[in-house]
């Protein structure tokens, strides 16, 4: 039986997105959630190395567009914290398992149970019934979203950042690892604009340059009453076109929203910007999503 039905498909090629229920148990969920509270525990990320992540455009570029650990993090585990969370010594001023905004950009190729997820059979069942023939893995996240802090999400488009010729070549899988509501910053998108293009993209800069990523082009302005909630339950799956336009608000709730995120790039006939903050490497060539 597939997991995705013609109904998710159509659903997903007429708004940019769908949401799909139990990609994952609720245990599988937890296994996920305990694995991580273990590499938290583990981290040990030296003062100069703490960048907050933001997706405003000024701020983006202060912190993650100056910053080697951001634009080299394609091929390793690493740590990027919300506002606020450490003191001018760089110390932190929350516990340490609250601060953090995001873990990545290679759990999908380092950490077993992210590794079996990515790769598991109803991911390679929905990736084929998508029509992708060599689906690759570019990259993958841990979003935490923290209560009372977890940070807005300014309206974006995924291929700003991660950006392909053609366009239409990088698909999201969203896994929500807790019920992900609009208490508590689920996403939201505007339905049916990936048929429009895109305006702005991040890319490199030249060697040398005091910033190591820069953008060309500016967001549109949005009418935020376009914006449609999507919610999930613990252990579905929201799958995101590279060109839908989405957001999330802050959490100004008690409750986490903990969420397992990677993207698939269709690489028959596609070329990859060179341009793109995030790069194959020899250590971590862009891996190939079926293992059959």
């Amino acid at each position: 039986m597939e997991f995705l039905s013609d109904r998710h498909v159509q659903k997903y090629m007429e708004n940019g997105y769908v949401v799909v229920d139990e990609l994952l148990t609720s245990l599988e969920c937890d296994e996920l959630r305990r694995r991580m509270s273990e590499i938290v525990e583990q981290m040990d990320v030296p003062a100069h190395c703490r960048t907050t992540f933001s997706t405003y455009h000024h701020e983006q570029l202060k912190t993650q567009g100056s910053t080697d650990y951001f634009i080299s993090s394609g091929d390793k585990i690493r740590f990027f914290f919300e506002k606020g969370v450490f003191d001018e010594r760089g110390e932190f001023v929350v516990p340490k398992h609250r601060s953090l905004n995001k873990v990545g950009h290679a759990l999908h190729a380092y950490e077993p149970l992210y590794k079996k997820v990515t790769h598991s059979d109803k991911v390679q069942g929905m990736a084929r019934k998508l029509g992708l023939v060599h689906p690759v893995v570019l990259q993958s996240m841990y979003i935490f979203k923290q209560p009372g802090i977890g940070g807005e999400v300014t309206p974006h488009q995924d291929a700003t950042f991660l950006y392909t010729e053609p366009l239409g070549r990088v698909t999201g899988f969203w896994v929500a690892l807790e019920d992900a509501t609009v208490h508590n910053g689920c996403l939201w998108f505007i339905p049916g604009s990936h048929n429009c293009g895109i305006t702005r993209r991040m890319v490199r800069t030249s060697p040398g340059s005091v910033l190591q990523t820069d953008f060309i082009g500016t967001e549109r302005d949005y009418d935020g009453d376009r914006f449609v909630p999507a919610e999930v339950k613990k252990g579905g799956v929201v799958l995101i076109h590279g060109q839908v336009v989405h957001r999330s608000a802050e959490n100004v709730s008690s409750d986490s929203r903990h969420v397992y995120t990677f993207h698939l790039m269709e690489a028959q006939d596609t070329h990859w910007s060179a341009d793109n903050w995030l790069q194959p490497s020899e250590k971590l060539p862009f891996p190939a999503l079926y293992t059959e």
